[in-house]
């Protein structure tokens, strides 16, 4: 890495600088859930959700790879069994629609259901109906984790649905403003690497270090 492509420090410094450019004082007029959309994302979203004095959870989601290349991510699916096909991929791939809907329908049984009951005893995510809700990560590689997240919320019945990023790439924001109310960024990059390359310290938060951030 070289210091110019350093942008943050840690998340701690990324969820500062994010909270800078939120419109904190007018958003504290109503009433808000801060959701983070990954485990490495709940840190910022805890610090965020404090300065909002919102409550936090976080949305669980897996990603399904091709089957053909286990590094390649064509779809996501989350808790709520929420589907978000990444069409050009599986197109190009010749990957059937039942492929992924089936191995979705896998994930999400062997999977999902496993961490929301372990996580939340068996609860399902905040109610969200009529709430304004306030999605956040640590950055995006690509929007279609983040999109899964804001269907899923508006499909739970959010009021509204923001977001708020450190760091993401240039193609990710018309997707993601095409759908969600409001999006917040500190940075944005036409030729984005990877979100750990643009952070100082990025450990991988792991499912047993969640609890601790539950609030």
């Amino acid at each position: 890495m070289t210091p110019d492509k350093i942008y943050f420090k840690n998340r701690e410094v990324a969820a500062y600088r994010l909270i800078d450019i939120l419109p904190i004082n007018k958003m504290k007029l109503e009433e808000w859930i801060v959701i983070s959309t990954s485990y490495n994302g709940l840190p910022v979203a805890k610090i965020v959700a404090s300065e909002l004095n919102a409550k936090l959870d976080i949305m669980f989601s897996r990603k399904i790879y091709s089957p053909n290349n286990d590094e390649c991510e064509i779809a996501i699916v989350t808790e709520s069994e929420e589907v978000v096909i990444h069409e050009e991929l599986v197109k190009a791939f010749d990957i059937s629609l039942d492929f992924v809907f089936s191995k979705s329908r896998y994930i999400y049984d062997n999977e999902l259901s496993n961490c929301v009951n372990k996580f939340r005893r068996g609860k399902k995510l905040e109610d969200l109906e009529n709430k304004n809700v306030l999605l956040v990560d640590e950055g995006l590689n690509t929007s279609l984790t983040m999109m899964a997240c804001i269907k899923t919320a508006i499909h739970l019945g959010a009021k509204s649905v923001s977001v708020a990023i450190p760091i993401l790439p240039t193609a990710s924001i018309q997707t993601i403003e095409s759908i969600a109310d409001d999006l917040y960024y500190v940075k944005n990059l036409d030729h984005f690497i990877a979100i750990d390359f643009y952070y100082d310290e990025l450990d991988e938060v792991t499912y047993e270090e969640i609890k601790d951030y539950k609030g």
